[in-house]
């Protein structure tokens, strides 16, 4: 039987004119005298005939070794035989099968970024009617739900025919909020929910004194509990939350992860999240989406959260037959003991006294190739403590680090206006002092998959994608020390680990050190040496204790928000405890409250 193929080609990366079709000249299809790579009559692009594609990729390489990167052909699975649920145009993204709402329950997506979360939402939200991968054909509502008959999501879809679902949407990019309300945050809450119930939610998150902030003035996190608490005091019949715990600390996510729960006793939600603890604390079922990024995307069947995370993990659906990864992904359940006992650098104490808050930090020593992980809550001055170091803020007592080649990655990935419309490439040649083409830098690119976006212009950026550009221009530009703020945020599980690898490389090769500050307690434990904790009160006082061994930073830090993780037996993943169940109780006992003997 012929392979079923798709064919994508980016158009933001297209330079059809420029290149003078070279892909068109390179077919072998076409130079036997039929069209299976044509000139769409509508545009000026090139389009592909997926049926006459004999998947000799030789266009993909013409285009590559141009450098444009702008084609995809790819041979679909071979339980792909029906047509995509939803396609983005002649030779666009597609999305095959949807996931199943379910009432009291929550349903967790979970996959790399770019295969299709988005457009799941936009088509059970009802802001896309699904084209059956025919774009351009009038859509048929019967037709439709036909395709799903006898399943649960036949009555979900009848349901949103009828134009009966409310929906309310936590968007992933938070840092763009301030772009579209300039005033407080207590009146854009009140203005897109209940107000009494707006205020419990600000009791219970802790933020009262936020309320009446400008949203402009919001670090990362507010803006994360802003977003949140917009769809919580929301009635709605479908909540669905893109990524709800980037830029908040752990006691903070596991609090949004009881309030999103508590929403399934009168109404359905689904939620996207990479932090696989609070995936797993969150969720009832989860279904697996695997694909090429930017070019397809499936849906798996539901599983429970354990099994669903784990065959994620494992990288092969087993009842599907789907590999969708060579090596599954194991986590050690040891910490890392650290080896580096070359002294880079002895740094001050810091003290710093803001209006109503005030923050100091031990001095302490950071070894040559060394990345220390920075735990604490937000608001405690862990950021203060690098923009200090880095000397950006001036502190009341202590010295910045003189003499050093210092790069930071800062916490929040904003873009003026300006940069919005450049290409990646501008950026980034613009803030690494670095060419694309530069050796080492282009290894670099290649690794966080940059590459194939270097001709799109910064505004049309996803969070992933901004992110490992924001990191790349750290790593690019001449340093001798790294700080990098929440470099995990927005990146899916695979991407996470890359990222830690990266880094670690990175310092090793270079002999650079580094400090990372970051919540996913699986990217602390995958990339540090060693650990410095936060404590205090949020928004009031904050003391940064001295670097330590892992095993005892992450026990110090873990017992003061009286929380507990286990092991998983198969993969070795953290899994929060319920509080006060008996292993709960058991790892607290033995003072265990991260690892275990």
């Amino acid at each position: 039987m012929e392979k079923k193929r798709i064919a994508v080609i980016d158009r933001e990366l297209c330079r059809n004119v420029k290149c003078g079709y070279h892909c068109q000249k390179a077919c072998p299809v076409n130079r036997s005298g039929e069209e299976c790579i044509y000139i769409d009559d509508t545009s000026v692009f090139p389009a592909i005939n997926e049926e006459l594609c004999i998947g000799c990729l030789l266009c993909i390489k013409k285009c590559d070794k141009m450098g444009f990167h702008a084609l995809s052909v790819v041979n679909l699975p071979k339980e792909l035989e029906e047509n995509p649920v939803h396609r983005y145009g002649k030779n666009g993204f597609a999305l095959f099968r949807l996931p199943v709402p379910k009432s009291n329950m929550v349903v967790g997506l979970i996959g790399p970024n770019g295969v299709g979360k988005t457009t799941v939402l936009n088509i059970l939200s009802g802001d896309i009617q699904p084209n059956t991968g025919v774009p351009g054909e009038k859509f048929d509502w019967e037709r439709f739900i036909e395709r799903f008959k006898g399943t649960e999501l036949q009555r979900y879809l009848e349901t949103l025919r009828g134009k009966g679902i409310k929906v309310g949407y936590k968007p992933q990019h938070v840092d763009l909020i301030p772009n579209t309300w300039s005033g407080s945050v207590k009146k854009l809450l009140e203005k897109t929910g209940d107000a009494e119930r707006v205020g419990k939610l600000a009791e219970k998150f802790g933020v009262t004194e936020m309320m009446m902030k400008k949203v402009s003035e919001l670090s990362g996190g507010e803006l994360q509990l802003l977003a949140i608490m917009a769809v919580l005091s929301k009635d709605s019949d479908f909540y669905f939350f893109d990524e709800p715990s980037s830029y908040l600390d752990v006691k903070q996510r596991l609090l949004a992860a009881r309030e999103i729960r508590s929403l399934s006793g009168k109404a359905m939600v689904m939620v996207v999240e990479h932090d696989l603890a609070i995936l797993d604390y969150l969720s009832d079922d989860v279904h697996i989406l695997y694909g090429k990024p930017g070019v397809f995307g499936v849906v798996s069947n539901p599983s429970g959260v354990r099994v669903g995370i784990n065959t994620y993990l494992e990288g092969y659906i087993k009842e599907e037959n789907v590999r969708f990864r060579d090596k599954p992904i194991i986590f050690r359940n040891r910490p890392q003991m650290s080896v580096k006992n070359q002294k880079f650098l002895d740094f001050d104490g810091f003290e710093k006294k803001f209006e109503g808050f005030e923050m100091r930090t031990e001095a302490g020593e950071i070894h040559q190739s060394e990345i220390i992980g920075i735990l604490g809550p937000n608001s405690i001055g862990k950021t203060t403590f690098i923009r200090m170091m880095v000397g950006e803020l001036e502190p009341d007592k202590g010295k910045p680090t003189d003499g050093l080649k210092i790069s930071y990655k800062p916490q929040r990935l904003v873009i003026g206006n300006d940069e919005g419309e450049i290409t990646v490439r501008e950026y980034l040649e613009k803030n690494s002092g670095k060419t694309c083409i530069d050796s080492e830098f282009k290894r670099l690119l290649e690794s966080l998959v940059i590459t194939r976006n270097l001709d799109k212009r910064m505004k049309n950026l996803s969070g992933g994608e901004l992110q490992a550009v924001f990191i790349a221009a750290c790593l690019g530009r001449e340093h001798d020390m790294l700080l990098m703020d929440e470099p995990s945020a927005f990146l899916d599980v695979e991407q996470r680990l890359s990222v830690c690898k990266i880094l670690r490389s990175h310092v090793e090769e270079r002999g650079v050190s580094a400090f990372v500050i970051d919540h996913d307690l699986q990217v602390i434990d995958s990339v540090s040496d060693r650990i410095m904790v936060f404590e205090g009160k949020s928004g009031s006082n904050g003391i940064g204790r001295r670097p330590c061994e892992i095993q005892k930073g992450m026990n110090s830090f873990l017992k003061s928000l009286s929380v507990t993780f286990r092991r998983d037996p198969s993969t070795g993943r953290a899994r929060a405890n319920k509080p006060d169940s008996q292993k709960d109780r058991e790892q607290k006992e033995s003072g265990e409250y991260y690892y275990l003997k």
